[in-house]
């Protein structure tokens, strides 16, 4: 049976006019995952510092899937090269997962349903 799937989501409160960029990381994990929770919450955290940096969504069942939301191509950019965010990239590598991909796109448009 499937482990139940966890989800957490952090969106600025900001309403989006112009078109901003997603990072869709999808992966799926060793059965090594001792420190992966800690350093996921830690790097949630440190993107939420960085400039450009507009919010997250995560769901983790047996794939997970991460989406990041950012203003720029640059700040991207400047993400993927933050010094403690590669320490977590090369730990993902070496330890937690077997296999990711990363997507980087352009949200031209947006629309949502509430209940």
């Amino acid at each position: 049976m499937p482990s139940p799937m966890a989800y957490t989501s952090y969106i600025r409160k900001k309403r989006m006019e112009a078109s901003y960029y997603a990072v869709i990381f999808t992966s799926k994990q060793t059965p090594q995952t001792e420190g992966y929770n800690e350093m996921a919450d830690v790097m949630e955290a440190l993107a939420k510092e960085q400039p450009g940096f507009l919010g997250i969504e995560s769901a983790r069942s047996e794939l997970g899937i991460t989406v990041s939301y950012w203003d720029s191509l640059d700040a991207i950019t400047q993400w993927k090269n933050n010094s403690k965010h590669q320490v977590a990239q090369r730990l993902g590598k070496e330890k937690w997962y077997k296999w990711y991909h990363l997507r980087i796109c352009k949200i031209e448009r947006e629309y949502q349903f509430n209940k």
